[in-house]
């Protein structure tokens, strides 16, 4: 029997490793950093043929009127004679959605950027529930759906989380709901879509036209109808190049003046990862637990000092139990500055109720000024993520 062990054992090594390598390649494997897929250009065969036929009948005729068409969407682009490696001189082709954790607004299935080109002007909206500036560019993206939904664009938003709360399908099911988004929303919780792109912000804006490629992009608040401008170019050229008939309305949606962003504080993190602003807020009392991403009373009463400057404050926060919260201003409570989530007791009391994560109103100022915030958690186990400031 000794003499069979040698062969056994190359028996039984070689049943693992081929075990190993069926359960490998029968696993779906996710994408890392910087392996974002490059979608398909739409097909150019048919467009370089016709280019070719064009050329060879000397049919300037059907040239010059299609040039005329796209004169308004860019200059350089004519839908019937530049092909897509033309344009692949000036931009690049989009990337593709990897990776996804779950779809919301699409009835349970699966979309992707490739299965929209040749079809379909995109907009990619890099989003997260708790962040205030993309809260603030939510309206426009909802009013660009209904506006240009039936004139071929397509919304995606990519949630990429920042805090791990976000990463919850039902958290951000909620706030997609109460947002009224209509778009179809992917959850992006391993940040391989934004590592695709390149992105480093929320929110951020990629317009990627007919033939795939991105041909404008904003970062941020405003620039609203410089944004919409340019997807009325990009749907003028998805008429031209798809040759159907319809005209693209030219109205801008109304912008909503933003304060001065230059006037306010940062936003400040509560978390030891990326708090930089520590001398911006204090923990007068003990009985806080500082994590990477939050802090957490384990006393009651703990509290919180803020010296700020801003109009609106807001706080993202959750707890296991709901939390009652009571908020003083200059060492006074909350009179018309009282936030949207404030409660105003009969004992003249401020008080929020935190709960659910996200993102808590708890200021709303007239004009933005210097104040010292202060907040008393009358019970522990709220967990405090961020101030950030309107």
């Amino acid at each position: 029997m000794t003499s069979f062990k040698p062969y056994i054992l190359i028996v039984v090594v070689a049943l693992i490793v081929g075990a190993i390598y069926f359960i490998d390649s029968n696993t779906v494997k996710r994408a890392q950093p910087g392996q974002g897929v490059t979608v398909n250009s739409r097909i150019d065969q048919s467009r370089n043929q016709e280019i070719k036929k064009t050329k060879e009948q000397g049919n300037n005729s059907s040239v010059t009127q299609s040039t005329q068409t796209s004169s308004s969407t860019r200059q350089f682009v004519n839908p019937l004679t530049d092909s897509t490696e033309t344009k692949s001189k000036h931009y690049e082709l989009a990337k593709e959605i990897t990776t996804p954790d779950g779809f919301i607004n699409t009835d349970g299935k699966p979309i992707t950027v490739n299965e929209l080109i040749g079809k379909k002007v995109i907009l990619i909206d890099f989003w997260t529930y708790s962040c205030i500036n993309c809260q603030r560019t939510t309206p426009y993206l909802n009013a660009w759906y209904k506006k240009y939904q039936d004139q071929g664009l397509v919304i995606i938003g990519v949630h990429t989380p920042e805090f791990e709360f976000e990463k919850k399908y039902d958290n951000v099911k909620a706030a997609v709901e109460k947002f009224g988004i209509k778009f179809p929303v992917v959850l992006d919780n391993d940040y391989s879509t934004w590592t695709a792109y390149k992105n480093r912000y929320w929110p951020r804006k990629y317009l990627i036209d007919i033939d795939g490629y991105v041909t404008y992009d904003h970062i941020g608040e405003g620039g609203y109808e410089e944004t919409e401008q340019k997807i009325q170019e990009a749907l003028k050229e998805r008429l031209a190049v798809l040759n159907e008939a319809g005209t693209i309305n030219q109205s801008v949606t109304k912008e909503i003046s933003i304060s001065d962003r230059a006037q306010i504080s940062p936003e400040t993190y509560f978390g030891s990862a990326r708090n930089t602003q520590q001398k911006n807020f204090l923990f007068p009392n003990d009985g806080w637990q500082v994590t990477s991403e939050f802090a957490q009373n384990n006393s009651a009463n703990a509290s919180i000092v803020y010296n700020y400057t801003a109009k609106d404050v807001f706080l993202v926060a959750e707890s296991g139990q709901e939390s009652i919260v009571e908020v003083f201003l200059d060492g006074k409570s909350l009179g018309a500055e009282a936030g949207s989530d404030i409660i105003k007791t009969s004992d003249g009391k401020s008080l929020v109720k935190m709960k659910e994560a996200r993102l808590y109103k708890i200021i709303q100022g007239n004009q933005s000024e210097n104040h010292i915030l202060k907040l008393i958690i009358q019970k522990p186990g709220l967990k405090a993520f961020a101030f950030t400031f309107g």
